[in-house]
């Protein structure tokens, strides 16, 4: 029996159902304190920005096919080397501070749904629990919550739909006037660079390309098309959010800004719909992220290649991945706050992007595209991490010297352990040559 293609709008509700996640719920707030009334017009740079980065991703995925994702094209543009595998390295450590981020979310939005303060203390508990419950269940696996992930994302949505209609009529327009002096404009693009990573999602289009229909013309399209029905989403979530509850407010409860902005016009019942609107997203992030994303890059970044075999709950054989993963999410959660790991996972994604943009350049021998485009889109990315960066040295020294810290010590690591194993990727071709389709496994000499 055929096996039954995605078409390109079930690509387009597998990134929209990933990108339209924890993100939007986790730092809300985060970007109301760093450019105020101009939150929507960092949206709306972030989907730009988000865009710049698509263009070769699109181009790419169309060609390459492998469950490595960006590492893959990096592969086929730089080559196999040490730079290679720190980035492998760093996609993994970007789903472990994305599983911290999601836990922090998680708790603000617990403690404030039941009435309990938003403490340390308390914060820490749940952090811990509720990383470690996932990292249990993960353990001995369970098919009811892969299951439960397509209703979860009903819900989702279901809840932000609700928000937005139901908010729009009682926005103040004083609340959403826009900040035009230099530090406003300043700051709306430090929040842009932060802001970005809620439209990372898209990637997974690529991921996905081997079994779609004709994926020359509907991996572009996808990634596109969900990147604009996102970038609604977000801009109209936060032009409600400001517009009932005024950037003062969204700052206050920024660990639960998103249910503390259906208040005003939908009083405690909102509060508690998005509430649990919140706690589903979460849990739902932390559980794929555990089971899907790190599981898949700890192996990448621990052997180099991928299984043929893709079974969550097992971790390859590499059952210690899920404990080192949990535990660094939980240390990440317990002594950094949103502002300081949202910037992280920025300033990893960013890297890779670079990179991602300078190997399709390379590689327009056999990938399509135009080369002042991809040039135009490099320089947009690097000065929107040069921008964070400002922005970490700034306000957050501790995330800066954490950042570059973790750059070098991935890189001391890879050098080290490349040289103990003698491991060297190489690339396999897929029988069908005619389709391009290639994937990259593991030789140890």
């Amino acid at each position: 029996m055929k096996e039954k293609k995605i078409g390109l709008w079930e690509a387009v509700s597998i990134a929209v159902g990933t990108m339209i996640g924890a993100g939007i719920f986790s730092i809300l707030g985060v970007g109301a304190q760093i450019c105020h009334n101009n939150l929507y017009i960092a949206f709306i740079l972030a989907a730009v920005v988000s865009l710049s980065v698509a263009y070769s991703y699109a181009k790419l995925g169309s060609v390459y096919v492998s469950n490595a994702g960006p590492i893959e094209f990096i592969l086929r543009g730089i080559g196999d080397n040490a730079v290679t595998g720190t980035l492998s390295i760093l996609m993994w450590f970007s789903y472990v501070i994305s599983i911290s981020l999601f836990a922090k979310a998680f708790g603000g939005y617990f403690l404030a749904l039941f009435h309990i303060p938003v403490k340390p203390l308390y914060l820490a508990v749940v952090e811990v629990l509720i990383v470690s419950f996932f990292t249990v269940l993960n353990f001995f696996g369970s098919k009811a919550v892969g299951k439960a992930e397509f209703w979860i994302v009903l819900v989702k949505l279901a809840v932000l739909l609700s928000f937005v209609v139901l908010g729009i009529w009682s926005i103040k327009p004083e609340f959403l006037k826009p900040i035009v002096d230099p530090e406003g404009v300043i700051s709306t693009f430090y929040a842009a660079s932060v802001l970005f990573l809620t439209y990372m999602g898209f990637g997974l289009i690529t991921n996905a390309s081997e079994n779609m229909e004709n994926p020359k013309e509907n991996v572009p399209k996808a990634i596109y098309i969900s990147i604009m029905i996102v970038a609604v989403v977000y801009v109209s979530v936060a032009v409600v959010a400001v517009g009932n509850l005024g950037v003062e407010g969204l700052i206050r409860s920024k660990e639960y800004a998103l249910a503390e902005a259906a208040k005003p016009f939908l009083g405690q019942i909102g509060f508690i719909l998005v509430s649990i609107g919140a706690l589903f997203s979460t849990s739902s992030a932390i559980n794929a992220t555990l089971y899907g994303g790190a599981n898949v890059a700890y192996v990448l970044a621990k052997k180099g290649h991928l299984p043929k075999t893709f079974e969550r709950k097992v971790w390859f054989n590499e059952p210690e991945g899920l404990y080192i993963t949990a535990v660094l999410s939980i240390i990440f959660a317990l002594f950094f706050d949103l502002n300081g790991i949202s910037t992280l996972i920025s300033f990893v994604f960013l890297i890779i992007y670079l990179f991602v943009i300078a190997s399709h350049y390379r590689l327009l021998g056999e990938v399509e595209g135009n080369k002042l485009v991809i040039l135009i889109n490099f320089i947009v990315i690097f000065t929107v991490f040069i921008t964070l960066v400002a922005y970490q040295w700034k306000t957050q020294k501790e995330s800066f010297f954490t950042s570059f810290g973790v750059l070098l010590v991935s890189f001391v690591f890879e050098v080290a352990y490349r040289s103990v194993t003698k491991r060297k990727f190489i690339k396999r071709e897929f029988k069908d040559k005619s389709l391009k389709k290639r994937i990259f496994g593991l030789i140890k000499i």
